[in-house]
Parts: C-alpha cells; structure tokens; sequence
C-alpha cells in the first residue's frame, strides 16, 4: 500500500538523500520531495531517483516556475509540490507527465487548480488553517480530490485532521530536520506510520 504521506526532505543534502530515503522506504512512506530551496537538490533528486524510483514517488517540493518542472523532470522525478496555486505550473506538469500537488488556502485557489489540472490539493499552510478551516472546505470541494494538510501535522493531531477531511499529510519536520540521520528519520517516520495506520483503520 502506498499510504498519502509525502516526507519534505527540506534542507537535506546529497550525502544524506539516499540513507535517509531508504530509511523512509523501509518505515512504509514511499512519497518523497525535496524542496528546491535545499542544497543541491536536483543532485539529490537524480540519485534518490536513480536508487529508489521503482519502489518510491520522488519528487521536488517549493516549485515555483515551469523552468523547474522542466528542470524535475530532467530527473526523473515524479511528483511537483508548490506551496501555491499557479495553473501555469500545473499545467506544464501535467504536460511532463509528473502529478500536481499545488498549494491553496481558499476554496477559490482550490477550484483554480481543480481546474488547471492537480492529482490532489495541499492545504498550506496547514497550522495556520487547522482543521476547522479544512472542513468548511471539504464541504465544497469534490469528493474525489484528495487534500493533504501540510504543516503542524504531528502524531498527536493527525486524527483531528482526519475527522476534518484530509485524505493524506505532508510531514516535514516531524520526519526530518536538518542533520538528522537515517535512525533518527527511521524512528519518526515509523511513529507516524504506525499513527496513520491506526487513524485510518478505524
């Protein structure tokens, strides 16, 4: 099962991305991005794709451009996220073949990029919309569009995002901060499996 969890590998550097990227496989979260805005991270997105792209969705998260998506899928890559709403963006990945998670915070973002094209919708950020703010929307949203809360998603609250209507999570520093290893990213990432497992299982 390939569970809607995506880890934000932001801030890691290629020495780290294959360690800790296996790590993550091994824990049962098989989507990956690293944001743009880490150290080389087309380096890091080559080689994780290169090693783990028949068992894991890669891909590159903070994509602002079409100039990134082309620059992605270069890669290999899978998967584009963007902490905005730019139908631009969406369509030049769908046109690549890559899946769309663009960021919105309203329901009118969130019909923009319905419309342009998104795989599912990111609720970013989410600390700041909590859970209240994503069920008014998954009111009006269509049901078959899967919306993943983004930030501020720990073990404690997943299931308070859950109950809200989120589908799947981005998990960011709850997985990896900066200069954690692969052991220390095993343990949360297997915590928060565990935590997803139970959630929606219920």
């Amino acid at each position: 099962m390939s569970r809607p969890l995506i880890a934000i590998l932001r801030g890691i550097t290629p020495p780290e991305a294959l360690p800790v990227t296996q790590a993550l496989i091994d824990a049962g979260i098989t989507r990956i991005e690293v944001p743009l805005n880490s150290p080389e991270p087309l380096v890091s997105i080559k080689a994780m794709v290169d090693r783990f792209g028949a068992q894991a969705d890669i891909g590159a998260g903070t994509v602002l451009s079409t100039q990134q998506v082309h620059d992605v899928a270069a890669t290999g890559a899978r998967l584009i996220v963007s902490p905005n709403c730019d139908p631009a963006v969406i369509a030049e990945t769908k046109a690549a073949g890559l899946q769309s998670y663009p960021g919105v915070m309203t329901p009118t973002e969130a019909f923009a990029a319905i419309a342009a094209g998104a795989d599912a919708l990111k609720l970013f950020p989410g600390d700041l919309i909590g859970p209240v703010g994503l069920r008014a929307m998954s009111a009006v949203l269509p049901r078959e569009m899967p919306l993943y809360a983004v930030g501020g998603v720990s073990v404690e609250n997943m299931a308070d995002w859950q109950r809200a209507g989120a589908a799947g999570f981005g998990i960011g520093s709850a997985i990896y901060r900066p200069g954690d290893d692969a052991k220390i990213v095993s343990q949360n990432a297997r915590a928060l499996v565990a935590r997803f497992d139970e959630v929606f299982t219920q």
